[in-house]
């Protein structure tokens, strides 16, 4: 009896050592597709803010949104661990800035005057201008005769106000232009589309549909949204030829555009057309 017992014991610790083994070799067997570094050796370390649906921690401290399950993909790929710091969005690209981030998330639009003082990366996706209304409009002519309310800062507001003139009404916020909405102080709203579709999902604009506008000309941002990015040091220049690498792949394989879907949006975002900075 002891003789067996001992056996087995054997053949046990001969099991969990082959395991431990096969364990061992399987985190091996990552290899990294460039060579660069990051803050933090083996770790992506990330400035989350919150946007939803692009960026944010959950109650667990994982990085989600958009951008989040973009870089936890690239990070993936080169075999790196996920350090997401949360951060005011205000505070976002100074971590980057100062070397506390590799990246920051956030939709953060590529300008040329953020690309004076950072790199950023090839496109993500754009920020399509979203039409909001109970027609379910999705033509900048169906704004024409109506009031109108949008966002203030957004690249179609120049456009909307030489169009509509008096008929238009800003706000400093989506909440309160969609109270406004709701309540028919304004006919029609125009707000980043994934704004609404965010809104739509909580069910915060009752029976007001979301739509992406269609390209018209009078309005340049249905034509060439904002392209979002990551940002990143500009001293990083093997770190930035491995993430556009990624991203290249990722917008070829369809991940990107499954992103998307994941969280509610149609996928057309994904079609970010070539690399261009907002003036």
């Amino acid at each position: 009896m002891p003789k067996t017992t001992t056996t087995t014991q054997f053949l046990l610790a001969g099991i969990a050592g082959l395991a431990l083994t096969a364990g061992v070799a399987s985190a091996q067997e990552c290899t990294p597709k460039h060579q660069f570094t990051t803050i933090e050796e083996g770790t992506l370390t990330v400035a989350v803010t919150t946007y939803v649906p692009h960026s944010f921690v959950d109650d667990g401290g994982n990085m989600k949104g958009i951008d989040g399950d973009i870089a936890a993909e690239f990070a993936k790929r080169e075999c790196l661990k996920v350090k997401a710091v949360a951060v005011d969005p205000a505070a976002a690209i100074q971590y980057v800035l100062s070397g506390q981030a590799d990246i920051a998330t956030g939709d953060w639009y590529r300008t040329a005057e953020r690309a004076k003082v950072m790199s950023l990366s090839a496109p993500l996706y754009t920020d399509q201008m979203g039409i909001y209304s109970k027609e379910g409009f999705k033509n900048v002519f169906d704004l024409e005769g109506k009031q109108v309310g949008t966002v203030q800062g957004y690249l179609w507001v120049a456009d909307l106000k030489a169009m509509l003139g008096g008929s238009l009404k800003l706000y400093p916020n989506s909440v309160n232009m969609q109270q406004d909405l709701s309540s028919g102080r304004i006919d029609v709203a125009v707000d980043g589309y994934s704004t609404g579709v965010v809104a739509e999902q909580k069910g915060a604009l009752g029976d007001v549909k979301v739509n992406v506008a269609a390209p018209d000309q009078r309005v340049k941002a249905t034509k060439e949204a904002a392209q979002a990015a990551f940002p990143y040091s500009l001293n990083a220049k093997e770190f930035g030829v491995a993430l556009d690498a990624a991203i290249a792949e990722m917008h070829a394989d369809g991940t990107i555009v499954t992103i998307l879907k994941s969280y509610g949006l149609d996928g057309t975002a994904a079609d970010t057309g070539a690399p261009r900075l907002v003036e």
